[in-house]
């Protein structure tokens, strides 16, 4: 499952910024170059976070800046109202009944540092084409052996 969550993250673009993923999630992947969206051979963290921006502004079906039950479920399939229910109950910091983005901000941007941290294998910050196709093919362990470097602080480098 983990592997699963890891790479549908950074394949989708690192739109958990927005909301979690979701198996059931009937959206199409996007692929390297749809991330790297200045072209510059790496995919930065601003650039997963803006990814997850435009992910909630689409979902925000009414644009009212905030995703209801009805706007989570209506991109989703199969089980997903019990769990959104639940994620929203999770998530609410106002009790209002919906997820703002500022809500889902802070812990998004943990989840993408640290799956950035995961793919990025050369410590420089980004992540290649070349790292991004080793985490599909690996499944999302970071290195040979899934293993984590040691000696690297939460979201540091180096």
């Amino acid at each position: 499952m983990k592997t699963t969550v890891l790479c549908a993250a950074i394949v989708a673009g690192m739109a958990m910024t927005a909301f979690p993923a979701s198996a059931d999630s009937p959206r199409e992947k996007p692929d390297f170059a749809s991330l790297d969206v200045d072209g510059d051979g790496a995919i930065t963290l601003e650039e997963l976070q803006a990814a997850g921006a435009a992910r909630f502004a689409e979902t925000d079906a009414n644009g009212d800046g905030a995703l209801s039950q009805d706007e989570l479920i209506a991109q989703m399939s199969g089980r997903a109202e019990r769990g959104v229910t639940r994620m929203i109950e999770r998530l609410d910091e106002n009790d209002d009944g919906v997820l703002q983005q500022s809500e889902l901000e802070d812990r998004g941007a943990k989840r993408l540092e640290r799956l950035i941290e995961r793919a990025d294998t050369n410590d420089d910050g980004v992540v290649s084409e070349e790292e991004f196709e080793q985490v599909k093919d690996r499944g999302g362990r970071r290195g040979g052996d899934g293993k984590h470097r040691h000696g690297r602080g939460h979201g540091g480098r180096g």
